[in-house]
């Protein structure tokens, strides 16, 4: 063979070697493109993290369901298979129609199908040889207990993310992460499992556990809810907290909703947490401020006496009264018993308008608490460059001030805790899906207030509050020594002023007084009541005396007294008035 034959036949053979080397090359690539263009991505659906109570009680979680899902290209009569499919999707047969009468290879059909219906559903379209339809696994938030706490959980929106509540600001924690794995289909529908492309696993949501009981939570709703029935209330508020670590035990507001009859919410108040979300004045029940200051400042001892003017005080061209009241000397101690604002006035003269402010801002007013819980707002404390001259005299007794009710329960937390001010928080633990603790929320103190002696003398007199000489005798819980303080408020009216015949009354205390195992709100708004009757004494702590016994009982608490139920009179809880001008 001649040298120029030898290098032909060279040249051939190497272009055949590049031939065959491009096509073993390029077969990755044509195999990818081409299961590209057949396969289908379908997602694997990641459990979203379930919400439990301080016991392990569900409050959220994620009921297994079916999401149908069309193949176009397999279905050969659009007609046929819409009137099959449309009873169980309860979806008309037209619409379907329309949905099938496509080509494309992956259409949503319908979500959140029960598995029952969707098996149902599968065996019905066998027997009939229809093809087309498939279904993937996914799941539907439900709430066992449906609107107790749903202010507090919050809800999920249509794409499964979280809306209010611990479902929104958990959101990071609980949404877990979807996967997804590419598949193929023969002409049958049935997946090539041998053809099966790449597979990415679904991370599952991590659990939350929270600081709620749920025992105590049923009862305290049961409460608010009769409140908000019986007394046609604009909205009826509760909170219980423990003292010594911050946690939630309990939080309840109505007007409610359902979670899982989100149609059902008609008024944007329903979805509303008034715990945190609502600003108001406080009332009497802030005159556990100032008279803390001036004891914690030694200005004063509880002994010592106050001149409370025989009811009528003028000052900075107003009038002040102790409406209904006529005290002359009262010790500081009897002052919050009492309720007098003149004598709470005259207590603030002593410590001065920096000193006010500073121990209003050390209880935690005008700041948001921290709670896990989105939405919270900050109140209003207005610095006292921008004071009037009788801001002095009115912020003592909770005007010109406007505290959330959490905030309201935070304080009084700090005198039964000795002076120590704990966060608020509501989140327990991070759970993984066997139930072991990923991290836990531990109390945190965030400043000692007042003084334990000064705490111990101020819970001296709330104890004397909840008494025949105080303005909430109804409050009493029979077997336990109860401290707490009464509050009315006139109700601000957004357009200025106040409204005539619109109270927000209020009642926040403890129980035992001397070893306080919780502390509870109870605030109503607007109670349609004759004249003279819608008093924090007369409304809010007899709901008080309810929660306490029943969550006395059920904690298993020891009496400590014995004090027989009694009627309060009505002279009993005046001291805890309007301002009257």
């Amino acid at each position: 063979m001649t040298l120029a034959c030898i290098g032909l036949s060279l040249i051939i053979s190497g272009y055949s070697i590049r031939l065959i080397y491009l096509q073993v090359t390029k077969h990755d690539e044509f195999t990818a493109l081409a299961a590209q263009k057949h396969s289908i991505r379908q997602a694997i659906h990641a459990r979203r993290g379930q919400i439990l109570d301080a016991n392990g009680e569900i409050l959220a979680t994620d009921l297994p369901t079916k999401t149908v899902v069309a193949d176009g290209s397999l279905i050969k009569d659009p007609t046929s298979l819409a009137k099959t499919a449309a009873p169980f999707l309860e979806i008309s047969a037209a619409e379907l129609t329309q949905k099938f009468s496509t080509k494309r290879k992956y259409v949503v059909v319908k979500r959140n199908l029960s598995e029952e219906r969707a098996t149902a559903l599968s065996k019905t379209l066998q027997a009939r040889s229809l093809r087309g339809l498939f279904f993937e696994q996914d799941s539907q938030r439900i709430y066992p207990n449906g609107e107790i706490l749903s202010q507090v959980l919050g809800f999920l929106d249509r794409e499964g993310r979280g809306v209010q509540g611990l479902e929104a600001s958990m959101e990071a924690y609980l949404k877990g992460e979807n996967g997804f794995r590419l598949i193929q289909r023969d002409r049958t529908g049935r997946e090539i499992v041998i053809y099966r492309g790449q597979e990415h696993p679904a991370r599952n949501g991590t659990n939350v556990q929270l600081t709620i009981d749920m025992n105590l939570q049923s009862m305290v709703e049961g409460e608010v809810s009769a409140a908000y029935q019986e007394l046609k209330a604009a909205h009826v508020v509760a909170i219980m907290m423990r003292p010594q670590t911050g946690e939630i035990l309990a939080m309840a507001s109505r007007p409610s909703f359902n979670p899982n009859n989100l149609a059902a919410a008609s008024e944007p108040d329903q979805l509303r947490n008034h715990s945190i979300m609502d600003m108001v004045e406080p009332g009497s029940t802030f005159k556990i401020v100032v008279t803390s200051g001036v004891l914690n400042e030694k200005l004063v001892r509880a002994e010592s006496s106050i001149f409370c003017e025989n009811g009528r005080f003028a000052y900075g061209g107003a009038v002040l009264r102790d409406h209904g009241s006529h005290y002359g000397y009262l010790s500081v101690h009897d002052v919050l018993v009492k309720s007098s604002n003149i004598g709470v006035a005259k207590l603030a003269f002593l410590l001065g308008d920096q000193r006010l402010f500073d121990y209003i801002r050390r209880f935690g007013f005008g700041e948001r608490t921290g709670i896990e819980l989105p939405g919270e707002i900050s109140g209003l404390v207005h610095p006292p460059y921008r004071w009037s001259r009788l801001s002095i005299t009115r912020i003592p007794m909770g005007h010109e001030i406007a505290v959330t009710p959490l905030q309201l329960t935070v304080a009084m937390s700090t005198i039964a805790n000795g002076g120590k001010l704990m966060a608020p928080h509501i989140i327990k633990a991070l759970l993984d899906d066997s139930g072991k603790k990923l991290s836990e929320v531990s109390p945190n103190m965030v400043r000692q207030v007042i003084s334990s002696e000064t705490a111990k003398t101020i819970r001296d007199a709330l104890v004397d509050v909840v008494s025949r000489r105080g303005s909430a005798a109804l409050a009493q819980v029979n077997g336990f020594n109860v401290a707490g303080k009464t509050g009315t408020a006139q109700k601000v009216n957004p357009k200025g002023g106040y409204y005539d015949k619109k109270n927000i009354v209020s009642f926040v205390g403890f129980l035992p007084a001397e070893n306080p195992q919780f502390v509870c709100l109870v605030m109503v708004d607007d109670a349609k009541l004759p004249p003279g009757r819608d008093w924090g004494g007369l409304v809010s702590a007899p709901i008080f005396s309810r929660i306490a016994e029943k969550a006395a009982r059920y904690m298993n608490l020891t009496p400590t007294a014995r004090i027989p139920p009694m009627t309060a009179s009505r002279e009993s809880v005046r001291g805890e008035n309007h301002l009257v001008r």
